[in-house]
């Protein structure tokens, strides 16, 4: 039985096959999306609550532990996370591989809802659940600045026309917002000129909330006509409330001037973001999965010009990160790459077949082999990406040794004066069970990697499908398409005209003779001393074992595509002003670097777990002339920053991916458990302590951060009792002035706004001032 028969018999049909695979890998290739990565639908869900004021120890025992107590009994929970910082509380909750990302939220949800009677009822909102994809990082940042317009009038430009615009573009998830000045109106109070007169929070709370409203007025119905009624019962500025009048004293107004002041302030006052040291916002761009990174790159990068001319007080909006960059080129490497090696090969091939007909029939092989698993991939829905293009560039090698098997075993019969079309069928009926077999063998051997299950096999599939794919189509052009071509475009014996003149032919043959004799003599040499063959072959396995364990291990290499984060961890504690004038010159010592082209700096906001008040972050990227050497100026930007020594500063490529519900920002990480937060205290800061001692680290931190100064409050639970001052009204008190309490919503055109009330800065840390408001 001949497999190729067919195929030989009906030229103009295999060439049709041949022609359709080109066509179709063509297309194929268009539509495959470019990414960093495979797409892994790994389900994890985010629940995020705030409630203003409470400490980190109030965080976790009132909303993170009733939250987690629900989320226990969610099937296919794996994993899950907490962490509490002053106000806020981040769950994660990691689900099994085989759960469906929605039905991971929807369970999500309704444990939130049916935990919502344990939680506290001051809280602003209930918790918030998103999904949160840990392969979706930012592909693209985009700075806003402008030195002529306030950053909460900059702020509402990106947050309702940049931010919105830029989620219409294909393949955009999300457009994140670092450093938001969302607008506010700030009052502050002075609490003695409310004991003077006769005021408290709570009657300027409820004078606030009853002159600043937004009710429907209904419909005022005439004999012709309905009239909608419409009250103008909002204040928008801060000068419109400081004319608020709070109360009357003597048949006279106190307005809200008279204890205070309102002023245009922003909502997340304790947190703010620098371009290259210009003040601004950062909007981060998440591709959603499956998307080409690319061309969302091209089609924001195209939206830019038109939304920066709109922009008022000339705001400037710039791509200060891309990582479409870096799949270009990483993409552009490996079509060199494959290019490179399709000559070198067909090169190896004329040397030895030395017929140029039958060199560029072998060589035809590579292009089709690539073109026909192009188009599965598209089938298959997979990306060009880094593990699918490693799988191509290694598998360049294997997809010409089918096709030189057959060809070299036509070429054969040819030499014998065979006729081509007799030679083909031959040859072919002689090799074709074994181009099979060494096709389906060598394709078998990456079936570990696709059947692999858990994480690691969902990454990797894709490796082993790209790769076992491209040695099929292999073994199927070389069953079909070579003998074809064979049959109908090699000639007799010698008759086929070469560009090798006889000169060259007979140099390369004695060339050819005496590396063959020479490997004739060493394996007879072998053949003699078996024994000492044997004992050298298990050296040679001994030392591989060995070299195994000495080379270093990763579980995916760091992508240098010249840009690297800091995480900066600050004395908790510190106050912001002095927090935003030290990253300030973190920033300004990572400029002088002649290696660094831009910085984002952002302060009082970090990433994942170690976030929080006490925090910084820098986003660094260097020049392209420098981006090969990446891991040097890091080295080098640690040496520049170690004189901030009441800072930790971690300066790190990130992960390609993230493994696990816990963020870090290192590259190794603890985790310490237990039942008392003193043991866990002490624990915490002798592990650290011990680890610091290790020459061989160069950062070491904790996300325990519970060494904040604090002022305790006594409560005489008798003489209040007395007053008739229970212990709730004392937390409301202070909570109050010292939280920043939300008391209302200002309702705009295109955006609602919150007014904040607070203890004035300069009475915050008076005790006097403390006790007035009693």
């Amino acid at each position: 039985m001949n497999i190729s028969e067919p195929f030989i018999r009906r030229p103009v049909a295999t060439s049709v096959l041949a022609f359709a695979l080109v066509v179709l890998g063509i297309f194929g290739y268009l539509q495959l999306p470019s990414a960093l990565l495979p797409s892994v639908a790994f389900p994890t869900v985010l629940v995020t609550a705030s409630l203003p004021g409470a400490s980190p120890q109030t965080m976790s025992s009132a909303v993170a532990t009733p939250l987690m107590r629900q989320f226990s009994s969610i099937p296919g929970l794996s994993a899950m996370t907490a962490t509490s910082q002053e106000g806020s509380t981040r769950i994660i909750l990691q689900f099994g591989l085989n759960q469906s990302v929605a039905e991971a939220v929807q369970n999500t949800s309704n444990a939130v809802t049916q935990a919502q009677h344990f939680l506290p009822p001051g809280m602003p909102q209930p918790p918030l659940v998103k999904n949160l994809n840990p392969t979706a990082t930012p592909i693209m940042y985009i700075g806003l600045s402008a030195r002529n317009m306030p950053l909460y009038e900059l702020d509402k430009y990106a947050e309702t026309k940049v931010a919105t615009e830029l989620s219409t573009v294909p393949g955009v998830a999300d457009v994140e917002v670092f450093g938001a000045q969302t607008y506010a109106v700030r009052i502050y109070l002075n609490p003695f000129s409310l004991q003077s007169r006769g005021l408290s929070l709570q009657s300027v709370e409820a004078a606030i909330q009853s002159a600043n409203v937004d009710l429907p007025q209904g419909t005022l119905e005439g004999g012709k006509t309905d009239f909608a009624t419409q009250v103008h019962g909002q204040l928008h500025t801060a000068a419109a409330f400081n004319h608020l009048v709070l109360a009357y004293a003597s048949g006279q107004p106190i307005p809200l001037s008279a204890v205070g002041k309102a002023e245009n302030s922003t909502q997340y006052n304790l947190q703010k973001t620098w371009i290259n040291g210009t003040p601004g916002i950062v909007l981060a761009v998440v591709r959603q999965p499956g998307s080409n990174t690319v061309a969302i790159s091209d089609g924001i990068r195209a939206m830019l010009p038109t939304l920066e001319s709109a922009a008022p007080g000339g705001a400037q909006l710039s791509v200060v990160f891309d990582n479409a960059t870096y799949i270009r080129a990483a993409i552009d490497d490996v079509v060199f790459t494959l290019l490179l090696a399709s000559l070198l090969v067909a090169a190896v091939m004329w040397v030895f077949l030395r017929r140029p007909t039958a060199t560029l029939i072998g060589s035809l092989a590579i292009p089709l082999s690539l073109l026909g698993t192009f188009l599965v991939m598209m089938l298959l829905g997979y990306s060009l990406n880094t593990l699918t293009l490693l799988a191509l560039t290694l598998a360049v090698g294997f997809v010409v040794d089918d096709a030189v098997v057959m060809l070299e075993n036509i070429n054969r019969h040819l030499d014998r004066d065979v006729p081509p079309l007799q030679a083909a069928l031959d040859g072919s009926r002689e090799i074709g069970f074994t181009v099979l077999s060494m096709t389906l063998s060598l394709a078998i051997i990456f079936l570990p990697l696709i059947l692999m299950g858990g994480f690691i096999g969902h990454l990797f599939a894709a490796f082993g499908v790209t790769i076992s794919v491209v040695i099929l189509v292999s073994g199927l052009i070389a069953l079909s398409v070579t003998p074809m071509l064979c049959s109908r475009f090699l000639h007799l014996g010698r008759t086929e005209s070469t560009i090798t003149t006889n000169a060259s032919e007979s140099t390369f043959q004695r060339l050819f003779e005496r590396s063959r004799q020479w490997y004739l003599r060493t394996l007879r040499i072998a053949l003699r001393h078996r024994n000492w063959m044997i004992a050298l072959a298990g050296l040679v396995l001994i030392g591989s074992i060995g070299l195994g364990i000495l080379v270093p291990k990763s579980f995916l290499p760091s992508e240098n595509n010249g840009s690297f984060f800091a995480s900066i961890t600050y004395p908790t504690g510190m106050s912001f002003p002095e927090l935003a004038k030290e990253q300030k010159a973190i920033e300004a010592a990572v400029l002088r670097n002649p290696a660094v082209q831009s910085v984002i700096s952002s302060a009082g906001q970090g990433a994942g777990a170690f976030g929080g008040s006490n925090s910084g972050r820098l986003i660094v990227r260097l020049k392209s002339s420098a981006a090969s050497r990446t891991d040097e100026v890091i080295q080098e930007l640690r040496r520049a920053t170690k004189k901030f020594s009441n800072v930790e500063i971690f300066f790190q490529q990130p992960a390609a991916i993230q493994i696990g519900p816990i963020s870090s920002n290192a590259q190794y990480q603890f985790v310490l458990q237990g039942e008392d937060w003193n043991t866990l205290d002490t624990a915490t800061h002798t592990l650290v302590a011990a680890l610091r001692k290790n020459a061989e680290l160069q950062c070491v931190t904790s996300n325990l951060q519970n060494t904040n100064p604090k002022i305790s409050v006594a409560m005489d639970r008798p003489r209040a009792t007395a007053l008739g001052v229970t212990a709730q009204a004392i937390e409301q008190t202070l909570g109050l002035p010292l939280g920043g309490q939300e008391v209302r919503t200002i309702y705009g055109n295109s955006n609602q706004y919150e007014v904040l009330m607070e203890l004035a800065p300069q009475y915050q840390q008076d005790i006097n001032a403390l006790a007035s408001l009693a």
